[in-house]
């Protein structure tokens, strides 16, 4: 039997401290929300001239210019959800019209991220993030999550496609948005749900979606509606093409698939079962929130038989690996008789996430008795990975706001 040691009497005074402060710094009125400060603001004119310019590039940006009404306002929010059966401080943007309202909300979830300086809330300026921040000009609140592992938790690794603390990560930010609308000036939360995410936010928002369905009593969370776009839906599937594969050419995602997985003890197999050196060594090195994803994939390599260890590509199968294999199967996307409307999205030319993975979730959606009325796709006809992500914007935002209008 373990024998547990009796605290020491500073250990004890330690604690009781850390209680203390803890409860003073809680803002015992709100169960998510910490904070919010403003960090940017747009007039509705100068959004129109950014988005004119925008339009320059992607002419179909005319089809939603339109609801274009009103300046905005953004802020930084920092807000708790849980990691690993803990309460952790989280963060990411919030942005919402100019003008004193009740508006419904759309939650956006970014693609692939490794750099911490170009999370959403550490970068708000950014090009992309501003498009997607110019959506709350259309009568929406916008909230736009970090994810865990950027922004006010950098200190831990991000969990990168692991379903829970992603879920988690996007629904205790909207829940920490409806307990504090106060906090984003003269502006009140409608009890209207919408998701939009791409490549691992595509993932994200389909995950988020069932969960959001599934268990509608606990969150409270009115959900209407969720673009997904080219998300890696089948992670079985997706390792197994990569392993069998001569070559892939963005090593950085299976690089952080594996120092992610293990960290958080998803799966059991360490590092070097897996990497093949200098790989091995070289990995927790590449993913501390400082190194862009072209720079991870200079320091491994896109050959797989030079990438992964003999054993585990040409062996994965076994029961050697089979938490592998449970851990893919538990974080991929999983099908089933959905209710509320749902739009897949995919470029056929993807090259970094088949188009594959789309078309089998859709098939599996309707024969899990889905509608088709409900559960619609679009294949964008010759375009990859980076190519799609506008044009999937564009969609998705015709989507949603033809479900908030009708």
């Amino acid at each position: 039997m373990k024998i547990l040691k009796p605290f020491s009497i500073p250990a004890a005074l330690f604690l009781v401290i850390a209680l203390l402060v803890y409860s003073c710094t809680k803002d015992d009125d709100y169960e998510y929300f910490i904070d919010a400060y403003q960090v940017a603001s747009y007039s509705s004119a100068g959004i129109e001239t950014m988005m004119g310019l925008a339009m320059q590039a992607y002419p179909d940006l005319q089809e939603i210019d339109p609801y274009i009404e009103d300046g905005v306002r953004v802020y930084r929010l920092t807000y708790r959800t849980i990691l690993k059966g803990d309460y952790i401080k989280a963060s990411g943007l919030v942005s919402v019209p100019a003008t004193p309202g009740n508006y419904p909300v759309i939650s956006f979830q970014n693609g692939t991220n490794t750099l911490n300086s170009n999370c959403p809330s550490e970068n708000p300026s950014d090009y992309f993030y501003q498009l997607v921040e110019f959506v709350a000009s259309m009568g929406f609140i916008v909230v736009i999550p970090d994810y865990i592992g950027f922004g006010s938790s950098a200190d831990v690794p991000h969990p990168y496609l692991l379903k829970v603390p992603t879920i988690e990560s996007v629904c205790m930010m909207l829940q920490a948005v409806a307990e504090a609308p106060g906090k984003f000036g003269d502006i009140s939360v409608k009890n209207e749900y919408y998701l939009i995410g791409y490549s691992e936010g595509g993932l994200a928002t389909y995950n988020t979606h069932q969960e959001l369905e599934s268990d509608h009593a606990h969150y409270g969370l009115n959900l209407r509606g969720s673009a997904c776009g080219a998300g890696p839906y089948d992670l079985e599937q997706m390792m197994e093409d990569m392993k069998t594969a001569v070559s892939y050419p963005v090593p950085a995602y299976l690089g952080y698939i594996i120092n992610a997985w293990t960290y958080y003890d998803y799966i059991e197999n360490t590092v070097p079962e897996l990497l093949k050196e200098p790989y091995a060594t070289r990995l927790a090195t590449l993913f501390d929130g400082n190194h862009s994803i072209s720079e991870i994939n200079a320091q491994l390599t896109t050959s797989i038989a030079d990438l992964l260890t003999d054993e585990f590509r040409n062996n994965g199968s076994s029961q050697a690996f089979e938490s592998v294999t449970l851990a893919m199967e538990w974080n991929s996307a999983m099908a089933y008789n959905s209710e509320i409307p749902l739009l897949l999205v995919h470029g056929d030319a993807d090259t970094q996430v088949d188009v594959s993975n789309t078309e089998s979730l859709y098939d599996l959606m309707l024969l899990q008795g889905t509608s088709s009325a409900l559960c619609t796709k679009t294949i964008l006809p010759g375009l990859d990975h980076g190519e799609a992500v506008v044009p999937f914007m564009i969609e998705g935002l015709k989507f949603i706001l033809n479900l908030r209008d009708n």
